[in-house]
């Protein structure tokens, strides 16, 4: 089960954090790598790594939130691979501030990055996919998509990530009829680049301890086993999941 020979697996924000993790993850299952992001330098050395488990990876820069930049990606990966099995909406960032303060720009520049961002890509690749009549779709959504949270002010974000899990099952529903699934993985406090200087102070690590059942934050690849699984040919007839990796955050 879940064997991965001769799919190919495109991830976008794989730079680093959860993205650069999961691109290992499909390695070791033996898929065939895209991976995108802006910073070519972290780009390709991600590749480097990927490439040291024994997989084929290509890296492509692409600005998820450049319609262009995603439109050419995508010609690229038909190009030289003629399909695309398996794409993983991973990349994001976000403004925080709550919605008392937060500033038209600090808005816009978050749903431009968390949620419009994945429709670029998804339009995109899935258009690839209807040609092949198979695909696997998953984005990377938040445990925050689903609810609201007392330890930060950070409304763009519970929006976009709230938008993306919506937009999950409309595209299930849509692309089903092209034997394409669309599901979506909402972590929990994971400490990436992006979290890691919030997640390292005492105070959060108190509200971590006394919110997550599990009493601790996801570890690097503890995210992987459930993006396999959905992107894998036996989880064929899953479509439109909203599945939380979350320690237990959202069951209390």
């Amino acid at each position: 089960m879940f064997n991965f020979k001769n799919r190919v697996v495109v991830i976008s924000g794989a730079s680093s954090g959860l993205g650069a993790q999961m691109a290992k993850g499909f390695a070791k299952q033996g898929a065939t790598l895209v991976i995108t992001a802006r910073r070519v330098e972290k780009l390709e050395k991600v590749a480097e790594e990927v490439r040291m488990l024994g997989a084929e990876c290509t890296p492509i820069p692409c600005d998820v939130t450049n319609v262009e930049s995603v439109n050419e990606a995508a010609r690229k990966v038909e190009e030289k691979y003629g399909k695309v099995d398996v794409l993983i909406n991973c990349a994001g960032s976000a403004k925080n501030n709550g919605v008392l303060n937060m500033t038209d720009e600090e808005w816009d520049f978050t749903i431009k990055t968390d949620l419009t961002s994945v429709f670029n890509v998804t339009r995109a690749f899935a258009n690839i996919m209807k040609k092949n009549n198979y695909g696997r779709i998953i984005n990377i959504a938040s445990m925050y998509g689903m609810v609201g949270n007392m330890a930060m002010d950070t409304v763009a974000y519970h929006s976009s990530k709230g938008g993306v899990i919506n937009f999950t099952r409309a595209v299930a529903a849509e692309l089903a009829k092209y034997n394409i699934t669309c599901n979506a993985i909402c972590p929990g406090y994971f400490d990436t680049e992006l979290t890691h200087d919030t997640l390292i102070t005492d105070s959060f690590t108190a509200y971590m301890k006394a919110t997550v059942p599990l009493g601790r934050y996801g570890k690097e690849g503890e995210l992987n086993a459930g993006a396999i699984f959905l992107a894998s040919e036996e989880a064929s007839y899953v479509t439109g999941v909203i599945l939380p990796i979350d320690g237990g955050y959202t069951a209390v």
